[in-house]
């Protein structure tokens, strides 16, 4: 039997916008992992904290400041950083205005290279009290 080639020996994950899609700071069109990696799965994350208080009722700036905050504490506990999400699906209350979760994401983000491919889905509720949701998934190259 063959020996396989091009086999990475080493993790690696490539982010890409492929040509003639539009290119976005906020998001990046298709991520591709290959080789050994450590997948992080990070169920949807919301305005909790670690006493269980709501934070930021009826504001969704503070909420999705809360719900990042408890996604940077996943990310930690599985030995990964934020560099290291590939994608999100962010779900946020019908009604709501983006913008201010969207800069307060942006904020988090900050200048780190590759932002994570995104899904944004608008629900008519999450539970009640909560504005957004986030669930991810982070990528460690081993």
């Amino acid at each position: 039997m063959a020996e396989p080639t091009n086999i990475p020996t080493q993790g690696q994950v490539q982010y890409l916008n492929p040509d003639g899609m539009i290119r976005n700071p906020a998001f990046t069109q298709m991520v591709i992992t290959s080789g050994p990696v450590k997948t992080l799965y990070i169920g949807m994350q919301n305005a909790v904290d670690g006493s269980g208080n709501i934070i930021g009722k009826g504001d969704i700036a503070i909420q999705t400041e809360q719900v990042l905050k408890n996604i940077d504490l996943c990310l930690q506990a599985g030995g990964a950083t934020r560099e290291h999400i590939v994608i999100w699906r962010i779900y946020v209350v019908e009604g709501q205005p983006i913008q201010p979760a969207v800069e307060a994401g942006m904020r988090w983000w900050g200048n780190l290279p590759h932002p994570p491919a995104n899904t944004v889905v608008f629900v008519r509720q999450i539970t009640p009290d909560f504005l957004v949701g986030i669930e991810a998934v982070a990528v460690v190259p081993l």
